[in-house]
């Protein structure tokens, strides 16, 4: 009993520090996926097209089609498929909060289930929401998951700044394997801070990059960045060992997307 009571004294006098302090995490956006349909207008834009998305990627990115991107029992579902309609046979989403939600700092999860098969390449990243220092990758590009189907399991968290990026060779990143990742949901996440950008899966840190100091081509962190949810087919990553052609449809699931003020204590 004493121990019981000891327990719950040193709980409260931490709850009252956090509060005092300001150190408690707070939700500052999210979506749940509670409505069933189309995903929901106000937190969401798309991307649309097919010209490759600087990847030589084959899918066309469709706007608000049920096919390619829907809201069903609380799962928001990510669907990439083959699709006679369009000229390189596949069609998928690419979700953005641009426009809607953007964020400089914070704390960033995800549960997601991924697709499998050669050829798929889903991605949880973001991007800078405005052009402030020209084109890629000069904003910044944060990748707080990417996955490749050759290469099942391994997932990878990313950074790509002017100065770190994979057309030089000189990206910032780690990996992890995740041997269920098809199969299981995982909460992807990144604590990003002034100072630096930490890497998590399922609450394990795997890599953190550290502001150098340097000027916006090594640190463009320093402004709001959009969140993007996305399937790409093949492309010079997805596409390097080709895609199979019976795999399909491939899907991302997607249980919630939570964004707070800083990196919560659980």
């Amino acid at each position: 009993m004493k121990n019981l009571l000891l327990l719950l004294s040193t709980y409260l006098i931490i709850q009252g520090i956090q509060a005092q302090t300001g150190t408690t995490a707070k939700l500052v956006w999210s979506d749940e996926f509670s409505e069933n349909g189309l995903p929901d207008p106000k937190k969401w834009d798309y991307d649309v097209g097919d010209h490759g998305w600087g990847n030589n990627e084959l899918q066309y990115y469709s706007k608000a089609d049920l096919k390619n991107a829907r809201v069903e029992n609380g799962i928001l579902t990510i669907e990439a498929k083959t699709d006679p309609e369009h000229p390189k046979g596949y069609s998928s989403a690419r979700l953005v909060t641009r426009g809607k939600a953007m964020w400089q700092y914070g704390y960033f999860e995800i549960k997601a289930k991924l697709p499998e098969g050669v050829g798929t390449w889903p991605a949880i990243w973001m991007l800078a929401e405005e052009n402030r220092h020209g084109g890629w990758p000069k904003n910044g590009e944060i990748d707080i998951m990417e996955h490749v189907g050759f290469d099942p399991g391994k997932v990878h968290g990313t950074v790509h700044t002017e100065a770190f990026n994979h057309s030089i060779g000189t990206q910032k990143g780690g990996f992890t394997m995740v041997e269920n990742f098809q199969s299981e949901f995982h909460i992807y996440a990144i604590d990003w801070t002034e100072n630096k950008i930490d890497f998590f899966i399922d609450g394990e840190k795997y890599f953190s990059f550290a502001n150098t100091g340097g000027d916006y081509k090594e640190w463009p962190f320093n402004q709001p960045f959009h969140m993007i949810l996305n399937i790409a087919v093949g492309g010079n990553w997805g596409g390097q060992k080709g895609v199979e052609e019976k795999i399909w449809p491939q899907k991302m699931e997607v249980d919630y997307v939570r964004v707070y003020d800083r990196k919560p204590v659980y």
